[in-house]
């Protein structure tokens, strides 16, 4: 039997389809959303799985990583009890912010001489240190807080697929910890629900012989950009999404998994074309370098690319949500 809708029926899911993502503009990106989202409806609700990666996709990673910020208060903190640190190479080029000899040090040294600062502490610690920072952190070139700058458009997104009984997930190439330090209260994502580059733990006991756990500064496994996206969200998630969402090509497996499922499917690249309210520029994977252009890849994959110029009539939340 082939169900007809009411006049009154047609008239409110009218009503719902224009008022779903008020801060995405009326057009063939907005419009290939609401089609995925209604024609995942009629599917089983298990089946209902979006995952985001995080820094340029629900909120701005420029000029630099909110990770970083953090990491470098730390390093900031750790010098004034220990001036020697300043003298290491890494360190040495961060709080110089020597350009030069950053590139020349590489990504993966620096990153790892960062996650050494953290080392030997517990989660719950770490954990207060990242909601503490982000208190306070304000974005280095808009000068409000760093929770304003995430994007608008992305939040009515992923609240529109939680209304039509979506799991949502982060999966990040980010610290894991860090992002499930803010993911409930940003994003109204559950912590578990994060999915990133993992640090190893060690289990030790306390002076009273109990079980606790101790950051290393080791990464367990490879950094979650790339292949290791899919991998690691088969351990995190145990489902395979139908829907994805990222902006560099560290996120290009993640996104081709999604559109793979052979259910209707949806993989959106959010192109950071907006110098005037937001950023101008290509993405990039953090961990590795592409030789072509992401959203090139993306227009011959066939995923929906989302220009942040012409499809969104807002780019960051209101202050003080």
């Amino acid at each position: 039997m082939v169900w007809t809708p009411h006049l009154d029926q047609e008239a409110n899911i009218s009503h719902q389809t224009e008022a779903a993502l008020p801060s995405w503009n009326d057009g063939p990106t907005r419009q290939a959303i609401l089609d995925f989202i209604d024609a995942a409806d009629g599917l089983p609700v298990e089946q209902r799985v979006a995952v985001f990666d995080n820094d340029g996709t629900l909120w701005c990673e420029k000029p630099a990583y909110a990770q970083l910020l953090f990491m470098l208060r730390e390093l900031g903190k750790a010098v004034e009890k220990d001036s020697s640190l300043s003298d290491r190479a890494e360190y040495k080029a961060l709080l110089e912010n020597d350009q030069a000899a950053q590139v020349e040090l590489g990504l993966p040294a620096i990153a790892f001489a960062l996650v050494e600062l953290c080392a030997g502490i517990e989660p719950g610690e770490f954990d207060r240190r990242v909601r503490e920072f982000m208190q306070g952190a304000l974005h280095p070139d808009h000068g409000v807080p760093l929770k304003q700058m995430r994007y608008q458009p992305m939040l009515e997104l992923i609240e529109e697929l939680k209304d039509h009984d979506f799991s949502v997930f982060i999966v990040t190439g980010g610290g894991t910890e860090f992002v499930r330090g803010i993911s409930r209260d940003y994003y109204g994502i559950d912590p578990e629900r994060v999915v990133g580059s993992l640090i190893k733990y060690e289990v030790e006991r306390d002076a009273n012989n109990r079980p606790t756990l101790i950051r290393t500064n080791e990464l367990h496994g490879e950094v979650d950009e790339g292949a290791p996206k899919v991998s690691n969200m088969q351990m995190g998630l145990g489902r395979r999404p139908i829907f994805a969402a990222g902006n560099s090509p560290g996120d290009t497996e993640m996104l081709e998994y999604a559109m793979a499922s052979g259910a209707p499917s949806l993989a959106i690249l959010i192109n950071h074309d907006d110098a005037e309210r937001e950023y101008a520029y290509e993405g990039e994977a953090g961990s590795f370098e592409s030789e072509r252009s992401f959203t090139d890849i993306g227009r011959d994959l066939g995923w929906t690319i989302v220009s942040m110029r012409d499809d969104w009539n807002q780019v960051f939340a209101p202050r003080g949500t």
